[in-house]
């Protein structure tokens, strides 16, 4: 099992913890796993993204030039990271931050409604747990109580009663992800 996945959009979307939770998933379920971001000097607005292997083999390099599944988060991510998606992969996108839908018809797309559905159940700060959730319905390569445990960790302890709220945005982006029409 392997797993080759670019998670990219705007700085402040969460892009980077909700890539650093499912290694941290991974690596407590005793997987191999490689998180490397990659982001401007801009904290909130520029572009973000990072790069996680999981694999139940040794990874030999974090370095990517193709990947299984790719969660784009907007319109300049997915003009980048389209093109890369490996013939049959997965590209995962919130409907809300793409215009011009992807095209490519040797890839599989799937769209998930995260940012309405997040607005309209007022769970913002969970944007990113949605996502997690349509991409674990696709490939689920971690257990739901292992991504809880990685939000234990990662989280700071006074946003430790957002817990519950994540697990609940997890579970609903499983609902709510589904096959995007080209």
């Amino acid at each position: 099992m392997k797993q080759e996945i670019i998670i990219s959009g705007f700085g402040g979307q969460g892009v980077l913890s909700l890539g650093k939770i499912l290694a941290y998933a991974a690596l407590m379920e005793g997987k191999e796993v490689t998180w490397m971001p990659a982001y401007g000097p801009e904290q909130r607005g520029g572009t973000a993204n990072v790069t996680v292997i999981i694999s139940s083999e040794p990874i030999s390099s974090p370095i990517l030039s193709a990947y299984d599944s790719a969660i784009l988060l907007n319109q300049p991510s997915l003009d980048k990271f389209e093109p890369k998606v490996k013939p049959q992969g997965d590209l995962i996108f919130d409907s809300f931050g793409i215009l011009d839908k992807p095209t490519r018809p040797d890839i599989h797309s799937w769209q998930i409604p995260a940012m309405e559905t997040a607005a309209e159940l007022g769970m913002m700060k969970c944007f990113n747990m949605f996502i997690l959730g349509g991409y674990l319905k696709l490939h689920p390569i971690v257990d739901i109580e292992s991504v809880i445990k990685a939000l234990r960790k990662t989280l700071p302890e006074r946003h430790h009663h957002l817990l519950p709220t994540n697990e609940q945005a997890i579970l609903k982006g499983m609902e709510i992800i589904q096959p995007a029409s080209l």
